[in-house]
C-alpha cells in the first residue's frame, strides 16, 4: 500500500471512528429503547433478552471470520460490505412489523458490525505504520468508543422521547451511507501478504456453541431448568465445546489454537473479559428496565441518570492505559474489579423506591469500575502472546468481550425474570437482588484474575508458550 499523506491517513482514521461510533453506540441506544420495545409489541423479557443478544452472538461468531476474510479479500471491500449490510439491516429493523422480524433483522445488523470494527482497527493499523503515530491513532480509537458509551444514553433517550424507538435505528441510516461513500472515495485498498486459511468447521461448532448455551439459558424462566430442553442445550454446547477443542488441535491453521490457553496472562484476559462485559451488558439491560418500568422514568431521564457511568468510562480509559504502560496491568485490573463489585454490593439492596442518590453512587462508582478494566483486557492478552499472534490474542479478546456481552443480558435476565413474583412494578427490584449478587462475583472474579494473571507464575507460562516453537501439526 502506498504511503498516504498525514491529511489521508486523518481522514481514514475518521472513517475507521465512524464506523466504530456507530456499532458501539447502537447496543447502548437499543437498552434504552427496550421498555418502548417491550409496550408496543406487548412481549416478555426473553424477547427483549433476544433483541439483544441475537445481535451480540452473531458478532461474536463471525469476528475472527470477518477479519481472515478482509485479509483474503480485501479490507476496504470488506468494511464497505460491513457499513452496507449494516445500514439496511438498520433499515428494516426501523420498519420490522413484530418482535419476531426485529430479532431477525438484528442478526442482518450484526453480520455488517462483525465486518466493521476489527476490519477498521486493521485498516488503521496498517494505515498507520509508524508506532507512534499508530499509539495515537489507537488512542483516539479508543476515546471514541468511549464517547460512544458518553453520548449513546443521550442521544438514545432524545430520540426515543421525541419519536419512538424506531428512530434509533434511522439514525445509523445515513450515517452508514456517508461512511460507505468516504470509504470508497480515501481508504485505499490493502490484503495481507498471507491470508489465514478458513475454518468452516471451527466456525461452525463456534456458533452452536454459543447459539445453545444462550438459548438454554434464556428460554430456562419459561420451560424450567431441569427440563429436556434446557439440559439437551447444555449437553449440546458442552460436546460442541470438547468437539472444537479436539478439531481444532489437528488443523494447520485453526480459528484458534487450543493450546494458547496454556499462557496465564491470555487464558486470564479472556475471563476477565468475559466477566467484565458480562456485568457491563447485564447492568445496561437490567437498569433500563428498573428505570423504566419500575420507576417510570422517561427514556430520555433513564439515559441522564445513567450518564455518571459513561463519564466515568470516557475519562478513566485514558487513565488506564497510561497506568497499563507505566506501572503493568494488575493495578486497573483490580481497581476495576474491585469497581464492578462494590457497585453491586450497592445494588444489592435496591427497591422499587431506592434513593436517586444511591443510584447515582452504584453508576458512578460502576463507570469507575468497567472504566479501568477495559483498556488493559487486550495488553494482558497480548502479553501473553508469541509476538507473531499477537493480532489473534487481540480477536480472542473482542470476542470475548461480546460474548462476556451476551451471556451477562442473558443470564442476568434470566435469573431475574424467574423470580420475578407479580406484577413487575414491585416484583423486579427483589428480584434483581440475586442478578447483582452474580455482578459482584464478576467484579471479584476480575479482582482475582488480575492478581493471578500478572504474577510470576503467569509470566513464566507466557514465556514457556513464546519459546515453544507452536509448529503446525498434520491434519485439514
Amino acid at each position: 500500500m502506498p504511503e498516504l499523506s498525514h491529511r489521508r491517513k486523518l481522514l481514514v482514521l475518521a472513517i475507521c471512528c465512524t464506523a466504530l461510533f456507530l456499532a458501539s453506540m447502537d447496543n447502548t441506544i437499543v437498552n434504552l429503547a427496550l421498555p418502548s420495545i417491550q409496550r408496543q409489541f406487548s412481549t416478555g423479557v426473553s424477547s427483549l433478552q433476544w433483541t439483544i443478544d441475537a445481535y451480540s452472538l452473531v458478532l461474536a461468531s463471525l469476528l475472527m471470520l470477518s477479519g481472515s476474510t478482509a485479509d483474503r479479500l480485501g479490507r476496504r471491500r470488506t468494511f464497505q460490505a460491513g457499513l452496507a449490510i449494516f445500514t439496511i439491516g438498520s433499515l428494516l429493523c426501523s420498519l420490522a412489523p413484530s418482535i419476531g422480524l426485529l430479532i431477525g433483522f438484528r442478526m442482518v445488523q450484526a453480520i455488517g458490525g462483525s465486518m466493521l470494527n476489527p476490519v477498521a482497527m486493521s485498516i488503521i493499523t496498517n494505515t498507520f505504520t509508524d508506532p507512534r503515530e499508530r499509539a495515537r491513532a489507537i488512542g483516539i480509537w479508543g476515546a471514541v468508543f468511549g464517547m460512544s458509551m458518553a453520548l449513546g444514553p443521550v442521544i438514545g433517550g432524545a430520540l426515543v422521547d421525541a419519536t419512538g424507538w424506531r428512530s434509533i435505528f434511522w439514525i445509523n441510516v445515513p450515517i452508514g451511507i456517508a461512511a460507505f461513500v468516504l470509504a470508497a472515495v480515501f481508504v485505499p485498498e490493502s490484503r495481507a501478504a498471507r491470508a489465514r486459511r478458513l475454518d468452516p468447521v471451527g466456525q461452525l461448532l463456534v456458533i452452536v456453541i454459543l447459539g445453545t448455551l444462550t438459548y438454554g439459558i434464556i428460554e430456562a424462566p419459561r420451560v424450567g431448568w431441569g427440563s429436556a430442553q434446557t439440559i439437551g442445550c447444555f449437553a449440546v454446547a458442552v460436546l460442541g465445546l470438547l468437539g472444537l477443542v479436539r478439531y481444532e488441535k489437528r488443523r494447520k491453521e485453526p480459528l484458534i489454537d487450543p493450546r494458547f490457553f496454556a499462557s496465564v496472562p491470555f487464558s486470564g484476559a479472556t475471563l476477565i473479559a468475559m466477566c467484565s462485559f458480562a456485568s457491563l451488558a447485564g447492568f445496561l439491560f437490567l437498569n433500563a428496565l428498573y428505570l423504566q418500568n419500575v420507576r417510570g422514568f422517561s427514556p430520555l431521564h433513564a439515559g441522564l441518570l445513567t450518564l455518571p457511568t459513561a463519564a466515568m468510562i470516557l475519562g478513566l480509559s485514558p487513565v488506564a492505559g497510561h497506568l497499563v504502560g507505566t506501572r503493568g496491568p494488575r493495578l486497573p485490573l483490580v481497581i476495576g474489579g474491585a469497581g464492578i463489585l462494590v457497585a453491586a454490593l450497592l445494588l444489592t439492596s435496591l427497591t422499587a423506591q431506592s434513593s436517586l442518590v444511591l443510584l447515582v453512587l452504584a453508576y458512578l462508582v460502576f463507570g469507575i469500575g468497567f472504566g479501568m478494566v477495559n483498556p488493559p483486557i487486550t495488553n494482558t492478552a497480548v502479553s501473553g502472546m508469541p509476538r507473531e499472534q499477537a493480532g489473534v490474542a487481540a480477536a480472542v479478546a473482542s470476542t470475548s468481550r461480546v460474548v462476556g456481552g451476551a451471556l451477562g443480558v442473558a443470564v442476568l435476565g434470566a435469573v431475574v425474570t424467574s423470580g420475578v413474583r407479580g406484577p413487575i412494578e414491585t416484583g423486579f427490584a427483589p428480584a434483581s437482588h440475586i442478578a447483582w449478587w452474580i455482578m459482584a462475583g464478576c467484579g471479584m472474579a476480575v479482582v482475582v484474575l488480575g492478581f493471578a494473571t500478572t504474577g510470576r507464575w503467569a509470566r513464566r507460562t507466557a514465556e514457556q508458550l513464546r519459546e515453544s516453537e507452536l509448529l503446525p501439526v498434520s491434519g485439514p
